[in-house]
């Protein structure tokens, strides 16, 4: 049967992707722990783990034993890390494929310490520490007092140690404090040399914050070609680029209502061009009616009305000569993805992450 090409898809530029994996690693003078949860940002699991085992990084970060588990039946051998904390039924398996777990209890450490023991391996786990984040780890007040605790556990190898930063893109001097919280609680607990690997910065840490002390940071969304400090942009490279195509072109009367809720009413006739793309797809319904724009043959123009599950309806000037499966670019490299989140009143990581299973991942060298 002949196969048609996608209505919806997105570019995934590897290039780019290695380019600023490059920049996290000159701007953090670390090694690097890729962070690949959800989905990799929504750029695929598996292609994008390969591409970065590829490069030589240090970890592979992920939210939970699920995404674990299909970046090692992909065949993907980099050490993984766990970003949370773990549920009881979780850690056996976590134990049995040599997963990291970051530690924010004695409880959860000596639940891995009892299944280590019973598979006769040494599991490495890495402290997470509460320094202001509140989601997990141990506050830093109570680890001194618990650390002796720790290290007798036997079968657990405390490679590392960790915190998260909460605001490291919006408030200078909450992050200084983390840092120095941070470093403070590695000095109390033996000094540098107690852990193989220290790590604290995310990409806004990576960015604005050289180093904190650190050996490993976590890059995540500039990886993906983002900065979450606008300043940082430039030295950045777009990755994704979400696209579809015009299916229709069709000129309506004066007085038309355009789309669900009649929304919008064309002032005069007008030339509107049907794109198949929606909320369905993953492009945000909230940007309807407040100025979101597409790209078309080099020009910018205004989505009409309310963004529908499967369909949008974009002006054209009236000597427009788009026709019919005319490429449309949502976002990429035109029209910024951070511009989209500012349409629809939300944040770039969820653009990235919404984009849904129908729409096919292409991706390019």
């Amino acid at each position: 049967m002949p196969i048609s090409p996608p209505r919806a898809w997105v570019e995934i530029n590897l290039n780019n992707l290695g380019k600023n994996l490059e920049t996290a690693r000159t701007s953090s003078g670390c090694g690097i722990m890729a962070v690949v949860k959800a989905g990799a940002y929504g750029h695929g699991l598996e292609r994008i783990s390969k591409f970065l085992e590829q490069t030589g990084i240090d970890f592979l970060g992920v939210a939970n034993i699920g995404e674990a588990r299909r970046i090692r039946d992909a065949g993907v051998k980099t050490p993984i890390y766990l970003l949370g904390a773990t549920w009881d039924e979780e850690r056996e398996e976590i134990v049995a494929r040599n997963i990291t777990p970051c530690i924010s209890t004695i409880s959860e450490a000596d639940a891995f310490n009892g299944i280590a023991a019973k598979y006769g391996k040494v599991l490495n786990v890495h402290l997470a520490i509460d320094t202001g984040m509140g989601r997990g780890g141990f506050l830093p007040s109570r680890i001194v007092e618990q650390i002796a605790e720790l290290r007798a556990m036997r079968h657990l190898n405390i490679e590392g140690i960790a915190s998260h930063f909460s605001s490291s893109d919006e408030d200078e001097d909450f992050t200084n404090c983390q840092i120095a919280s941070f470093r403070q609680v590695i000095d109390d607990l033996g000094g540098e040399k107690q852990f193989s690997w220290r790590h604290l910065s995310n990409s806004a840490g990576i960015l604005a914050y050289p180093n904190a002390g650190c050996n490993l940071a976590r890059p995540g969304l500039m990886l993906y070609g983002v900065s979450p400090i606008t300043s940082f942009q430039q030295k950045l490279k777009t990755v994704m680029s979400l696209k579809s195509r015009v299916t229709m072109v069709k000129t309506v009367p004066k007085g038309h209502s355009i789309s669900y809720g009649r929304s919008y009413i064309t002032p005069r006739p007008m030339k509107v061009a049907t794109v198949g793309i929606g909320y369905g797809d993953g492009y945000p319904r909230q940007v309807s009616g407040k100025g979101a724009e597409v790209f078309i043959d080099g020009k910018r123009y205004p989505i009409l009305g309310r963004v529908t599950m499967d369909q949008l309806m974009v002006a054209l000037p009236d000597d427009s000569s788009i026709r019919s499966g005319a490429e449309v670019e949502l976002f990429g490299t035109n029209i910024p993805a951070m511009e989209v989140a500012e349409h629809a009143g939300t944040i770039v990581w969820e653009v990235f992450t919404g984009i849904t299973p129908r729409v096919e991942r292409i991706y390019l060298p």
